[in-house]
C-alpha cells in the first residue's frame, strides 16, 4: 500500500516526470536562491574539495541542478561533467558556466559505459527517491563507477525513512545506518560519514563510499 504522505503522482526515477516537472517549474527561482556556491555551507565546500582532491579520471555530478557544484569541481581540476533530467537547469548551467560540460540525463540511466567514472557526486540529488527507487539508482551509480572509485552522497538525516513536504516536491529523511545499508547492497563500502545539525535547519548527512570489485548482481549477498 502506498504511504499516504507520499506524492501519488510519483513516477519511476528513470522517467522522473513528477520531480522533473516540479523543478522545471521552479528552476529560475531555485537557481536564484540556491544555485551559487555563496549559498552553500562552508563545511560542505571543504568536504567536497577534500573528497575531490584524490580523484583521477571522469567524475559525474549526478543531478547537478543549476551546475554550481560541477563548476566548483572543474575549478579544482576535476574532470567533471554535470547531468540532470531538468532541461531548464541544464540550459541555465550551460549559460552560466560555458566551459563546463553539461547534458540531460536521468539518475536511473547515466548513459555511460560500465566502470566509466572515477567517481559520482550525488549532492542531495537522491532526496526525492522512495526506498525502492533509491536502490535502483545506487545500483546505476555502482555500474558507472570503476572498482575502487568513489561516491559522495548528501542527504537529509532522520530517525527513520519517512517522507516530508520539501519545498519543491516530496523528499525523504534517511538514517545514516539505513543509507549505509543501501550503499552496501548496491556494491559500495562506506568509507566516511559526516553529519551536521544547524539551528532551525533539517539535519544533514554525507557519506563517502568506495565501489567494491564485486558484481552488482552479487552485491550485498555476503
Amino acid at each position: 500500500m502506498r504511504n499516504p504522505n507520499e506524492d501519488p503522482r510519483r513516477l519511476d526515477p528513470v522517467t522522473g516526470n513528477v520531480v522533473r516537472e516540479a523543478y522545471a517549474d521552479r528552476a529560475e527561482e531555485y537557481t536564484a536562491l540556491l544555485g551559487s556556491m555563496a549559498n552553500t555551507h562552508e563545511s560542505d565546500q571543504r568536504l567536497v574539495a577534500q573528497w575531490a582532491s584524490d580523484l583521477r579520471g571522469p567524475v559525474i555530478d549526478a543531478g547537478c541542478g543549476p551546475g554550481h557544484w560541477t563548476d566548483f569541481l572543474r575549478k579544482l581540476g576535476v574532470e567533471a561533467e554535470g547531468v540532470d533530467q531538468v532541461q531548464e537547469f541544464i540550459g541555465r548551467a550551460k549559460a552560466r558556466f560555458p566551459a563546463v560540460p553539461f547534458r540531460i540525463g536521468s539518475l536511473g540511466d547515466l548513459d555511460v559505459p560500465d566502470g566509466y567514472a572515477a567517481a559520482v557526486l550525488a549532492w542531495y540529488s537522491v532526496i526525492h527517491l522512495a526506498p525502492d527507487e533509491l536502490t535502483s539508482v545506487l545500483r546505476e551509480f555502482a555500474r558507472c563507477i570503476a572498482p575502487g572509485g568513489s561516491l559522495l552522497v548528501g542527504f537529509f538525516e532522520g530517525d527513520a525513512v519517512v517522507p516530508f513536504p520539501h519545498a519543491v516536491t516530496t523528499a525523504y529523511f534517511w538514517p545514516v545506518g539505513e543509507m549505509s545499508a543501501q550503499l552496501k547492497t548496491a556494491g559500495f563500502k562506506v568509507h566516511e560519514v559526516h553529519t551536521r545539525n544547524d539551528p532551525g535547519k533539517r539535519p544533514h548527512a554525507a557519506i563517502i563510499a568506495h565501489r567494491t570489485d564485486m558484481s552488482i548482481a552479487s552485491a550485498g549477498l555476503d
